[in-house]
């Protein structure tokens, strides 16, 4: 039996957002002055758009009230992603991470930022970036390895992703 009013709430809604075909990620209430805010972090395979987090979001707003799950007292929905630096907790994260930077902080001590290549059941294949012009290299990392992994933002990544990107733009320009 769940003991907070997080575990409680999880109970309730997950299989709500399970239904709409999203991944409960994260649940929190917090206090906001008088208010109370209730936010709640989905996500899918494909990622989630703004129609799939407004519908999520209605749903859940309508099985609150009918439940009166948060009481009387006020309080905000807030309803969203991950974020782009996220915290890969989940096996399915790190599937999700597949052809991102991401950095690493080892069980050993240290860190590495590397882009992950492929994920199994007993850790990721990563190709960590050169240095001065030396050539990117292939590391494996088992997930016993790996004490806590978060994904990096990158803002000018140069590789055959975006040049197939903009290999397809033009050829829908010349259409």
């Amino acid at each position: 039996m769940s003991t907070t009013q997080s575990e409680r709430l999880r109970e309730l809604l997950e299989p709500l957002v399970t239904s709409q075909g999203l991944d409960l990620e994260e649940i929190a209430v917090d206090s906001v002055g008088r208010k109370r805010v209730l936010r709640v972090v989905v996500d899918s395979d494909t990622g989630a758009d703004l129609d799939a987090i407004a519908d999520v979001s209605r749903a859940l707003s309508a099985k609150l009230d009918e439940t009166n799950a948060m009481g009387d007292a006020a309080y905000d929905l807030e309803v969203g992603t991950p974020g782009a630096e996220r915290l890969l907790t989940e096996h399915r994260h790190f599937v999700r991470a597949v052809d991102r930077l991401v950095k690493f902080q080892l069980t050993e001590g240290g860190e590495l930022v590397a882009r992950i290549l492929e994920v199994d059941d007993e850790g990721v294949d990563v190709e960590v970036p050169g240095v001065k012009g030396r050539k990117a290299t292939a590391r494996r990392l088992g997930f016993p390895e790996i004490a806590r992994a978060r994904v990096q933002v990158e803002f000018n990544r140069k590789d055959s992703a975006g040049t197939a990107g903009e290999k397809n733009m033009k050829e829908e320009e010349e259409a």
